[in-house]
C-alpha cells in the first residue's frame, strides 16, 4: 500500500449481499437505551493504579451527547476501506466493495460515502463515481500535500477498460477519465508537485501524468520498480529482455524531465531504494551469486562501494532506515539462523561499522521489529536473538552507538520459577512487526508521534510464557528509558490532542462496549460505555498526525453483514484550552540529575514544554512542540564504533574486529584507494557536541584507483551494445537458476525445511514458512506464516 495515502483497508467477510448506507443512532442521549448508571459510564480507572486515580466530573454529559452511531452494510467477500482527505479538513471518505466470481468472470459493486465532520455523519455519494467498480487494491489515493486531491480506479471493462475518478475539492465532485491503459499499482504522487503522477500498466510500461491525471503519456516501456526522487526526478528499474523475475540483471535508470531524456545510472542490479539524501543499489558483483551495496549521494552520478559485507543468494541486505545524516543497514547473517547484523554509516553512506549484532530478521520475508521512535530524535528500538536462543528487545538513544535492554517496569512481574533461576529472562519485551507475523495475539505495532513528546504505546510481556501469549500494554513517557504497565491484555489505541489524550479500546473475540481513556499519559485509565449494544471490535481509527479529538471505532455486530462505525468526540469532556501554567520544563533524555552531561545526547540538551500529568485541558490543533537547545562538549558517547571496530555488549570502548586485526584498513571513495588510521571512533553524523573527547582518525588518499567489478563507468554509456548485454544476462541467469535449485533440492530433501527455533523467555517456537531466497528487503511489509498454536505442557509448539 502507498504510504502517501494515509488509507488504512479492512478486509472483511460478510454472510449476506447488500450495499445499502444506513444512518444509526445518530447521537445516544439518555442512560435508559445504555441500561446503565451514572457510574458505570465513568469508573475511576480501567488501568493498574486505581488506588491513586480519582473519577474525571462530567464524563457522561460530555460524551454521551458526542457519541454518533452508523450503520453500513456490506455483503459477503466485502471489504471496507477508507482514507483521510487533507489535514484538519474533517473529511472521511469510505469506500465499500465486494466483489464474486461468476462463472469465467468477476461481478463487483462499490459504495462511496463522504463525512465532513470527523466521521460523524456520512452522506452517500456513489452518484458522483457513476456507480462504477472500485479496485479496493488501488484504495483511496490521497495526495500528500493535503491540498484535497483525491483519486479512486475504477474498472469499466463492460466497455473495455479502466476510468479514473479524480477530486480537487476533498471528495465534493469527482472528474471521469478514460485511461490509456490497465493500470498494475496505485497512481504515485509526485511529493514535490501533486499535480504529476506516475503508474504502471498492466505491461509493464510506465506512464506519466502533469495534468493531475486528465492526460497520460507512455514514456518507458519494460519498467520493474518505480520510485519518485528528489527535485521531480524519477528512478525505476528496466530489463532489456522484459522479464522483471531476473534480478541482479536490471538497469536502474533515472529521468529528471519527466521522461524526455533518460540516463542509465547503474546496471546489473538486484535492488535498489531511496532514502534521506540516499540512493542505494544493491548490485550483483560478477563473480558468481554475491552481490554488494552502493550508495550515491549525488542522485546516481557517483557511486561508493559501501563498506559492508558482500551476500550470496542465500542473503540479503535490508534497508531499516535512513535520515538527512545516516543509514542503518541490516545484513542477514550465512545460513538460516534468522538473524543478521545492524550496520550504522557514516554521512557519505559509504563507510559502516558495526552497530548490533544477532538482530532479529528472520529469512522468511520483512520480519523485524525495527522501530524507529519518531517522539524522541535518536531513538530506536529493535529485537536480538540472545545466544541461547531467547528473543529480547533492545533500544538505542543515540543512534545506534549503543544499545541496551529494556528496564522492566516497576509495577509488573515474572512468575516465582522465572525470577528464581532465569533473572535475566524478567525484562520487558516488546512485541512488534516479528510478533504479528508469528499469529501472537498483538493488534497493534509500537506506536509514537512527534508531536508526542517521549510517549511511547507498545505491547509487551515480562518473563513467563503466558505474558507473551496475552501481551499488555506498556507506555513509556520519556523516550522508552522508563515503562509502566498501563492496561492489561492486548488493546487498539491511540494518540490524540498531541498527546493529551490516550484512547484504548479491548482487543478480544467477544463484544465490547467500554472505551478506555488516559489524561496524564497513560498513569490513569478510565472508562466509558459507548453502547448498550456491544460491537465485535475489529479497529480504531483518528485522523492521521494525532491532533484531532475525535476517535471511530470499527465494528460489527451479531449481523456479520453490517459494518458499524461509532465516532466519540472527546473535545467536550475537557472544559477548557491549556494555558502556559498547564506545561512544565522537561530535560530528554535525563538518565542522571546529578551528572554534568545530563541529557546530552548526539552533542546537545533538549528541554521541552510538557502538559503537567495533573491538568486536564485541550492542546488544540494549531500546538506546537517547544524546546530549548544547549550545545555539550564532546565525550565517547558522542561516537559510533569506526570502520573495522566494534563495541562488545555491556562495553562502553571500541575494540578491533577480530576478522580485521593486523590488516591494513581501506577502502574505495570516489575511485580512488582511502586508508584509515583511527583509534577506533567515528562522530555520530548529525551529532552537535564541541571541544572535548576529539580521537584522532585520518583518512589518506593512497592515489591509486580502484573501481567495483560491479559497477564501472563505462557500463553506464548509452551506446552499450544491449545484445551484448542479453546474452552475458541470460548466461549468468541460467547459472542464478541452477544455483537456486540445487540449494532448494538440498533444503528440501536434506535439511528438512525448517529454518528458524526462537524462543520468547521459556516458550519456544519453531517457525516453518515459505523462505524468500535472497530478497534484499528494501520496502518492508508484513508476511503471514502460519496460525500459532500453543500447548501449555510444551515449549517446542509449532507455527503451522
Amino acid at each position: 500500500m502507498n504510504p502517501v495515502s494515509c488509507v488504512l483497508a479492512l478486509g472483511l467477510f460478510w454472510s449476506a449481499l447488500g450495499t445499502d448506507f444506513h444512518e444509526g443512532e445518530n447521537v445516544v442521549r439518555d442512560k435508559e437505551r445504555h441500561g446503565l448508571e451514572k457510574s458505570e459510564l465513568a469508573k475511576s480507572s480501567a488501568g493498574l493504579n486505581e488506588q491513586t486515580c480519582t473519577a474525571l466530573p462530567g464524563v457522561e454529559a460530555a460524551l454521551l451527547n458526542n457519541t454518533h452511531s452508523f450503520t453500513f452494510e456490506v455483503g459477503r467477500m466485502g471489504s471496507l476501506s477508507l482514507a483521510w482527505v487533507g489535514d484538519g479538513s474533517g473529511v472521511l471518505l469510505v469506500l465499500t466493495t465486494f466483489q464474486v466470481p461468476l462463472f469465467m468472470m468477476h461481478f463487483g459493486q462499490s459504495n462511496l460515502y463522504r463525512s465532513e465532520d470527523y466521521g460523524k455523519s456520512f452522506k452517500d455519494v456513489t452518484h458522483l463515481i457513476n456507480h462504477t467498480f472500485i479496485h479496493t487494491e488501488f484504495g483511496i489515493a490521497s495526495s500528500p500535500d493535503h491540498s484535497g486531491k483525491v483519486m479512486l480506479t475504477g474498472d469499466v471493462s463492460e466497455i473495455g477498460g479502466f476510468r479514473l475518478f479524480r477530486s480537487k475539492d476533498f471528495g465534493m465532485t469527482f472528474v471521469p477519465t478514460d485511461l490509456p491503459f490497465e493500470p498494475h499499482i496505485q497512481m504515485l504522487y509526485n511529493p514535490g508537485d501533486c499535480n504529476t503522477l506516475v503508474t504502471l500498466s498492466i505491461t509493464l510500461d510506465l506512464w506519466l501524468s502533469e495534468d493531475f491525471g486528465a492526460t497520460w503519456r507512455k514514456i518507458h516501456d519494460r519498467v520493474c520498480l518505480v520510485r519518485w526522487g528528489p527535485k521531480n526526478s524519477i528512478y525505476f528499474t528496466t530489463n532489456y529482455n522484459g522479464s522483471c523475475n531476473d534480478r541482479g540483471m536490471l538497469a536502474l535508470r533515472k529521468t529528471a524531465d519527466y521522461g524526455r531524456s533518460f540516463k542509465t545510472i547503474a546496471t546489473r542490479v538486484y535492488s535498489f531504494v531511496l532514502g534521506g539524501r540516499f540512493v542505494f543499489a544493491s548490485i550483483m558483483t560478477g563473480t558468481g551469486t554475491e552481490r554488494m551495496i552502493h550508495v550515491s549521494v549525488d542522485g546516481g552520478e557517483v557511486w561508493n562501494m559501501a563498506q559492508l559485507p558482500t551476500v550470496n543468494h542465500e542473503q540479503f541486505y535490508s534497508f531499516l532506515t535512513a535520515n538527512q545524516d545516516m543509514i542503518f543497514m541490516h545484513v542477514d547473517d550465512p545460513g538460516d539462523s534468522g538473524a543478521g547484523t545492524i550496520y550504522v554509516s557514516d554521512d557519505r553512506g559509504a563507510v559502516f561499522s558495526k552497530s548490533l549484532e544477532r538482530h532479529l530478521y528472520t529469512t522468511t520475508g520483512s520480519d523485524t521489529d525495527f522501530t524507529v521512535i519518531t517522539s524522541l530524535r535518536g531513538v530506536y528500538m529493535t529485537s536480538i536473538l540472545s545466544e541461547d536462543g531467547v528473543v529480547e528487545t533492545v533500544i538505542t538513544f543515540d543512534q545506534g552507538a549503543k544499545w541496551q535492554t529494556l528496564r522492566r517496569p516497576q509495577n509488573s512481574h515474572c512468575d516465582t520459577e522465572t525470577s528464581t533461576n532465569r533473572p535475566n529472562r524478567c525484562r520487558l519485551h516488546i512485541h512488534a512487526s516479528y510478533s504479528t507475523t508469528i499469529k501472537m495475539n498483538v493488534p497493534m505495532l509500537p506506536l509514537s508521534q512527534p508531536s508526542a513528546v517521549g510517549l511511547i504505546l507498545a505491547h509487551g510481556s515480562v518473563g513467563d510464557a503466558e505474558s507473551a501469549l496475552s501481551p499488555d500494554v506498556y507506555v513509556s513517557d520519556d523516550g522508552g528509558y522508563s515503562w509502566l504497565l498501563a492496561l492489561k491484555g492486548p488493546h487498539h489505541y491511540t494518540i490524540l490532542d498531541s498527546g493529551g489524550l490516550l484512547v484504548a479500546v479491548e482487543h478480544t473475540d467477544l463484544p465490547v462496549n467500554q472505551i478506555k481513556f488516559s489524561t496524564d499519559e497513560g498513569q490513569c485509565w478510565h472508562t466509558y460505555n459507548f453502547t448498550s449494544n456491544p460491537l465485535y471490535i475489529s479497529g480504531m481509527d483518528s485522523e492521521p498526525g494525532s491532533r484531532s479529538m475525535d476517535v471511530s471505532l470499527w465494528g460489527h455486530r451479531n449481523d456479520h453483514s453490517k459494518w458499524v462505525v461509532i465516532t466519540i468526540d472527546f473535545r467536550k469532556l475537557f472544559t477548557r484550552e491549556c494555558t502556559e501554567g498547564d506545561y512544565i520544563q522537561w530535560l530528554a533524555h535525563s538518565a542522571d540529575p546529578s551528572g554534568s552531561n545530563d541529557g546530552c545526547v548526539l552533542g546537545f540538551r533538549e528541554t521541552f514544554l510538557r502538559l503537567r500529568k495533573d491538568t486536564v485541558c485541550w492542546n488544540g490543533r494549531d500546538y506546537a512542540v517547544t524546546k530549548k537547545l544547549s550545545p555539550c562538549p564532546c565525550t565517547g558517547d558522542d561516537y559510533h564504533c569506526d570502520f573495522g571496530y566494534y563495541r562488545p555488549e555491556n562495553s562502553s570502548e571500541c575494540v578491533e574486529q577480530e576478522e580485521l586485526k593486523g590488516r591494513p584498513l581501506e577502502f574505495c571513495l570516489n575511485w580512488t584507494t582511502e586508508q584509515l588510521q583511527s583509534s577506533g571512533y567515528r562522530k555520530i553524523p548529525g551529532d552537535k557536541c564541541e571541544g572535548g573527547f576529539q580521537p584522532d582518525r585520518k583518512e589518506t588518499d593512497l592515489k591509486r584507483m580502484c573501481t567495483s567489478n560491479a559497477l564501472r563507468p563505462n557500463s553506464l554509456t548509452e551506446n552499450s551494445s544491449p545484445n551484448t548485454a542479453v546474452i552475458v544476462m541470460v548466461v549468468i541467469v541460467i547459472l542464478l537458476m541452477s544455483g537456486v535449485a540445487g540449494v532448494w533440492l538440498v533444503k528440501k530433501y536434506v535439511c528438512g525445511g525448517r529454518f528458524l527455533v526462537h524462543r520468547y523467555s521459556v516458550m519456544r517456537e519453531h517457525v516453518e514458512a515459505n523462505k524468500i531466497e535472497g530478497v534484499d528487503d528494501i520496502d518492508p511489509h508484513y508476511m503471514e506464516t502460519g496460525k500459532a498454536q500453543y500447548n501449555e505442557d510444551s515449549d517446542q509448539d509449532l507455527l503451522e
